[in-house]
């Protein structure tokens, strides 16, 4: 793994094949997504956003989230939604049902590390939930959220990552440096 070299820095869950699957067929189902949309191939569960991270605290990162302990859970979907609500929304998402407690205590956990290993608390609470689009400025987006059906898909969680962004081009990439098992 690529432990100790600087970058710009998250810990999330990604989505397994299966539900990226079903989610894009879902999704065509639902219509074009306003703003921009995240790429299949990014979606992922965020735990703890790092940013720009240097090689000290990307070790000490790391080492903090080796002493996580937790159990391997499952999770579902369930409706879109939108921050910080639908009738001005500048992030639209998909909610998390059952497991959302797992994750939220997950991300608690990962939250303390990062904390431990030198980053500053993060000042938002966490809210379970998985980005599919970005929009630059607020919109309406109550129509298509009341419309959309639920997304009733289940997941097994058994492991978070380490990712490091690597920004530039019509979208970012995301390269895992590090998984960290249930």
């Amino acid at each position: 793994m690529s432990e100790g070299k600087p970058g710009r820095l998250f810990v999330g869950i990604p989505v397994t094949d299966g539900v990226r699957d079903a989610l894009r067929r879902h999704l065509a189902v639902v219509g074009e997504l306003p703003g921009r949309a995240v790429p299949p191939a990014n979606w992922h569960l965020t735990l703890r956003f790092l940013g720009a991270t240097d090689a000290e605290r990307h070790r000490r990162m790391v080492d903090e989230m080796r002493r996580i302990t937790a159990a391997p859970f499952d999770l579902t979907f369930t409706a879109l939604g939108a921050f910080p609500r639908a009738g001005r929304a500048k992030v639209l998402w998909i909610g998390i049902g059952e497991g959302a407690d797992e994750l939220r205590a997950l991300a608690s956990s990962v939250e303390a590390a990062a904390v431990r290993a030198g980053f500053a608390s993060e000042p938002k609470p966490f809210s379970p939930h998985l980005t599919l689009a970005r929009l630059r400025t607020p919109e309406d987006v109550r129509p298509l959220v009341e419309a959309a059906p639920p997304f009733d898909r289940r997941m097994h969680v058994d492991a978070f990552i380490l990712f490091r962004s690597h920004l530039g081009g019509a979208a970012p990439r995301y390269e895992p440096l590090e998984r960290f098992p249930l």
